[in-house]
């Protein structure tokens, strides 16, 4: 042990807190710090996503306006997910349903799926000399239905600013499930700014729809905050180099920024959210195994992927942080 500390906690480690009042009271949340400038919560009620996370003091992720929200006041109809949508550094959208609110094969599907509104029932952390190990154990699953199960697991390199999201989803059930997953994660200011450069190598863009295509020559450039912004979808063909395909952004006003690294054999779709509205000013770097057309949309186009009973599908997705104190 360091000899100029009295306790590990002094420079790095976890903390598991509660929160109280307002529509988060009682959540439970780990506070993970490397020692080195990382720092970020992980939301064991939702998900174990990511609600915050800053690089030295530097705030990196989006905080949506409802803020904190218990899933006890989850909507599932419709478009209620973004009642409850704290954004945060990471939201997770699945299992069985991706994207815009639909019903497909008789079933009544809400925006985004319900993972993200569903707390992880055990959770772990453990501290070595190297890094920082969370895992959470999270059951997408009901009777008569769907059973899927996503054991989540961080890393946390105590060596540099290096953060692994490693998730396996498994099919606990006795009957085949469609299997939808995309990572929402989340930047916004001061990362995100009119001052922010962002990367994304590609070999083609397809804009979701008819008002994205108007503004497809600017989907890389990041503007100042806007009155009335509407949003703008972007489906990217990612290049891959070393088997793994890269996003980026940079910020040179703060001097701080991310690359986003994952494996397209396991995540084949990247969506680019761009919203650059007033108080609602984030941008969205989402890998995943879908595009967030709907359920109903990605069976019609035969690209609804499917997971056997027993089956499992393991991804990974690692971030490096970079930048100056």
């Amino acid at each position: 042990m360091n000899s100029y500390i009295g306790h590990p906690s002094q420079i790095l480690g976890v903390e598991e807190h509660r929160l109280t009042g307002g529509k988060g009271d009682g959540m439970r949340l780990l506070q993970v710090r490397n020692g080195l400038g990382l720092e970020f919560t992980v939301s064991l009620d939702r998900c174990a996503d990511i609600s915050r996370l800053s690089l030295f003091s530097h705030n990196i992720g989006f905080f949506a306006p409802c803020g904190y929200v218990a899933p006890s006041y989850y909507d599932n109809v419709g478009n209620g997910f973004l009642k409850s949508f704290t954004g945060g550094f990471l939201t997770t959208c699945g299992l069985t349903a991706v994207g815009s609110a639909c019903e497909d094969n008789g079933e009544k599907l809400p925006l985004h799926g319900t993972i993200s509104n569903t707390p992880c029932e055990v959770h772990s952390y453990t501290v070595n000399e190297k890094e920082i190990v969370i895992d959470a154990l999270i059951r997408d699953a009901s009777l008569f239905s769907d059973q899927l199960e996503l054991k989540r697991k961080y890393i946390c390199s105590l060596d540099e600013n290096k953060l692994t999201v490693l998730d396996t989803v498994k099919n606990i059930g006795s009957r085949i499930s469609p299997y939808m997953i995309l990572y929402h994660f989340n930047i916004g200011y001061p990362m995100l700014s009119e001052h922010a450069e962002l990367k994304i190598p590609n070999k083609g863009i397809t804009p979701r729809n008819e008002h994205a295509s108007k503004y497809i020559d600017n989907c890389l450039i990041i503007e100042k905050p806007q009155k009335n912004f509407e949003e703008q979808c972007y489906y990217y063909d990612v290049i891959e180099e070393n088997k793994k395909a890269a996003a980026e952004i940079y910020n040179k006003n703060i001097g701080i920024g991310l690359k986003m690294m994952y494996n397209k054999e396991q995540l084949d779709s990247f969506t680019q959210w761009k919203m650059m509205s007033e108080h609602e000013y984030v941008l969205g770097l989402e890998p995943g195994n879908c595009t967030p057309d709907g359920r109903d949309i990605l069976r019609k186009n035969g690209q609804l992927k499917f997971i056997e009973p027993e089956q499992e599908f393991t991804n990974q997705i690692e971030f490096l942080f970079f930048g100056k104190r």
